[in-house]
């Protein structure tokens, strides 16, 4: 019978096949009937061919609009064009014509973001109809609303001088032009393409003139007579052609050696999320064999600090240890961090910044102890230094939440909230608050009476879907749910995306 892992990787697989149909099969021949690629296939010959790609974001807004908007429509992939490490953005144009949900912005800023942090090239595969209009109270305003798109563009611009390139392969219109314009370089597709702030129907409605897409904001206009467009491309294959060939003159990237995996990974956690596993086991089939060097192994060891390498690669690792520990000081609850263990994590923290340690942090963590005895220990001081340990270690973070992640443990074992250069999460993995169980007693108190049955039984279920890992993918808690298998690999992937 398969085990809990291989149970909900079968289920997200399954979804995950579903996102990536977009709009569907329909919509797909429609728009290989109007001489177009599609989003994903417009990415995936922009790539290194056979080459290792993270897509950020699959599962976002697949559980809101009735299903209607599969990856927020728009695509989000850190991969390799001619060997340098860059970030895509291709709009889905099978998926309500490519129109701007409120999560494709949120989708775009953190693909921008990532660019932005990791200082490597962007590219943007422009195909969209622009604001999904009834939404737009949620797109157009505010801090966080589309126009921040153009402020990263801006900054990466001119302050930056981070590379972006532009191929417009379908429509672009109203505000979004200012996506295109902001970059670097603009290709466009003859005969498919156009770019403009309105058009032809609001044009005729505003001004009273008529004139048709191609004059108004065609490939030939754009390249022979505004000059806004750089280039004319024949079709997306010479489009993709002529983006590969401008990455081709960009200084020589890091190389990103792939990492193959080791060890079989689905049978380390148990079928009851509440029982213990070996943390060791997990470390053994994703970092280099005979690497880790684990510090003060006997003290605050419910929580292990260790270094290690990864793909050859030197890094420090932060992960919680399950099951109940004998040590010097007492019984441990493993998933608990104490006084000591918050200690010995800042301090581990700032010995690996001072190294300049790229840090992985495993998380399944319960939160910090409670209880008198912990209180007069300064569990609230060490917890503080463990954060603030954290926080300002200026080397790259990234996350895997291996299983729990809750209370106050998750933001200290580097949770979204302290930006993270990645968070990745296990199909395994529960983020939230508290569990369902803790959740009860905590609304309904200890010993509540039969007449509170049907309400307990709402918490509970409420909560069973607020952790499970898809409910936080679907809202970018986490930039992706992957596949256990392939955790060494995607880690060393992004660990040497960082590494610029």
């Amino acid at each position: 019978m398969p085990n809990r892992t291989r149970t909900l990787l079968g289920e997200l697989k399954e979804l995950e096949e579903r996102l990536r149909l977009g709009g569907g099969a329909e919509k797909i021949a429609r728009q290989h009937g109007q001489g177009k690629l599609t989003a994903r296939e417009r990415v995936a010959r922009l790539l290194d061919t056979g080459s290792f790609a993270f897509e950020t974001g699959l599962l976002v807004a697949y559980d809101k609009y009735d299903g209607q908007a599969p990856a927020a429509g728009v695509v989000c992939v850190v991969g390799r064009i001619e060997g340098r490490a860059c970030v895509v953005v291709a709009n889905d144009a099978t998926v309500k014509a490519g129109a701007w949900w409120p999560e494709t912005i949120a989708k775009i800023l953190r693909a921008q973001e990532i660019a932005m942090r990791q200082r490597i090239p962007i590219v943007y595969l422009v195909d969209s109809a622009g604001v999904n209009l009834p939404l737009q109270d949620s797109i157009f305003p505010g801090q966080y609303g589309a126009a921040r798109i153009f402020h990263y563009c801006s900054q990466m611009r001119r302050n930056l001088k981070i590379p972006q390139f532009a191929a417009v392969m379908g429509m672009c219109i109203a505000g979004g032009a200012y996506l295109p314009a902001l970059s670097d370089l603009i290709i466009m597709v003859e005969g498919t393409s156009f770019m403009g702030l309105g058009g032809p129907n609001l044009v005729k409605g505003a001004t009273g003139e008529t004139s048709g897409a191609e004059e108004l904001g065609g490939a030939a206009m754009h390249t022979q007579v505004s000059g806004v467009a750089h280039q004319m491309a024949a079709s997306d294959e010479e489009c993709i052609a002529m983006l590969r060939a401008r990455f081709r003159e960009l200084p020589e990237g890091i190389a990103l050696e792939a990492v193959a995996s080791q060890g079989d990974l689905y049978d380390l956690l148990p079928d009851d999320h509440r029982q213990p596993y070996d943390t060791s086991a997990v470390l053994e089939g994703i970092l280099d064999q005979g690497s880790l060097e684990e510090h003060q192994p006997e003290y605050g060891s419910e929580l292990i600090c260790a270094r290690a390498r990864l793909g050859g690669r030197a890094i420090g690792v932060i992960a919680n240890r399950r099951g109940f520990l004998k040590t010097a000081l007492g019984p441990r609850i493993g998933g608990i961090i104490y006084t000591e263990s918050a200690r010995k994590a800042a301090y581990f923290v700032e010995v690996a910044e001072r190294h300049g340690l790229p840090l992985l942090y495993l998380q399944d963590v319960s939160g910090f102890m409670v209880g008198k005895q912990a209180e007069e220990s300064g569990i609230i001081r060490a917890g503080a230094e463990m954060v603030e340990a954290m926080s300002c270690a200026n080397v790259p973070k990234i996350v895997l939440t291996l299983n729990h992640s809750s209370g106050a443990g998750y933001y200290a074992m580097a949770g979204q909230g302290f930006d993270p250069d990645f968070a990745l999460a296990w199909p395994t993995a529960r983020i939230g608050v508290m569990e369902g169980d803790s959740a009860v007693q905590a609304i309904h108190g200890s010993k509540p009476g039969p007449e509170m049955a049907d309400k307990i039984a709402q918490t509970r279920s409420d909560y069973d879907r607020w952790l499970d890992a898809r409910y936080a993918a679907a809202r970018g808690h986490v930039d992706a749910i992957i596949d256990p298998a392939v955790t060494r690999e995607t880690l060393a992937f992004l660990f040497g995306v960082c590494s610029r």
